[in-house]
């Protein structure tokens, strides 16, 4: 039940107790100072309580004061986020929010999303990360990209693209005491390993790409491991050590020669990237625009590199 509550009153004295002072709240609220004080008379009237202790210098709420301007505070700050959240409401609608996986936010999505955002000035791309690979709340999130088998029952799920999994390091460990040529070298160096993908049947392994190339890996002189797909990549652009990299994630180090590959070797991972989204969502015009741009940015990527050893003999 709504009392009939003297709201301009109950205004002005949340005014007075967060100033201190009647003459602060009055110019605040554009009104006279005798206006504040009769608006603050009234509501101790209709209470039959008093609420300021009215000093010279300072006026201060008794303590029941104290708790009604402070459930007033409250309130009125409900109460401008949700106005806030309706004045906002179209930049809303013109907003895509994508969730996807870290690694491959920072290192695939970020530096081609400037494209986009110059084809479709009058949208904004929101990213959120999560480390899942098939949690998504449709009432949060437009579109997301999911790194797995693509089984996501109850949403309409559309293929990004696959990778091939290729060993890389550093162009600094192709020379020195011990350089790269063959896969028995990895026994002189450091093993970089991903560890976010143990979960799936085939995790896109060193053990996974030795067996599909018929090799058997030797005992690295160390081990390195990491919980995301971008910390690997950039412990081997720093040369910590061999790291096995997947396709759309190293290429651009690679194309820029961040990275070289040594070995020549390749397999074929069996997880890819997918488009994931609500019915609803799917065929939305803003989603529809993002969908067809990342499917055109997949498709246009580059043929991994030739191998450093092949290339030095060309």
């Amino acid at each position: 039940m709504i009392l009939n509550l003297p709201y301009i009153s109950l205004r002005a004295f949340e005014a007075v107790s967060r100033h201190g002072s009647f003459s602060g709240a009055a110019d605040e609220l554009g009104v006279s100072q005798s206006a504040v004080s009769q608006h603050v008379k009234t509501l101790e009237e209709w209470l039959g309580h008093p609420l300021m202790n009215r000093g010279a210098r300072r006026s201060a709420p008794t303590r029941d004061g104290a708790r009604l301007a402070r459930a007033i505070s409250e309130g009125l700050g409900r109460i401008s986020e949700v106005c806030e959240d309706i004045r906002d409401k179209r930049r809303t609608d013109n907003t895509i929010v994508i969730s996807c996986l870290p690694g491959f936010a920072f290192i695939w999505l970020f530096p081609r999303l400037l494209t986009f955002d110059l084809a479709h000035p009058h949208l904004t791309v929101s990213i959120t990360t999560d480390t899942g690979t098939t949690s998504f709340t449709a009432t949060e999130v437009d579109i997301g990209i999911r790194y797995g088998n693509g089984n996501n029952p109850g949403f309409v799920v559309e293929p990004l693209m696959g990778e091939d999994l290729v060993p890389v390091c550093a162009p600094s460990l192709l020379q020195g005491e011990h350089p790269l040529s063959t896969v028995a070298d990895l026994a002189h160096h450091t093993l970089i390993r991903d560890e976010f993908a143990p979960f799936t049947r085939n995790p896109p392994s060193w053990e996974y790409w030795a067996r599909a190339n018929d090799l058997k890996l030797p005992r690295p002189a160390r081990t390195r491991r990491f919980g995301q797909s971008n910390m690997v990549i950039q412990a081997a652009i720093e040369g910590v050590g061999v790291a096995l990299g997947r396709g759309p994630l190293v290429i651009d180090a690679l194309m820029s020669g961040r990275l070289v590959r040594p070995f020549a070797e390749t397999a074929r991972s069996q997880l890819k990237y997918w488009l994931v989204c609500g019915e609803a969502q799917s065929e939305v015009e803003k989603n529809r625009l993002f969908i067809d741009w990342i499917k055109a940015e997949a498709a246009a990527l580059p043929e991994l590199p030739e191998p450093a050893s092949t290339a030095q003999k060309d």
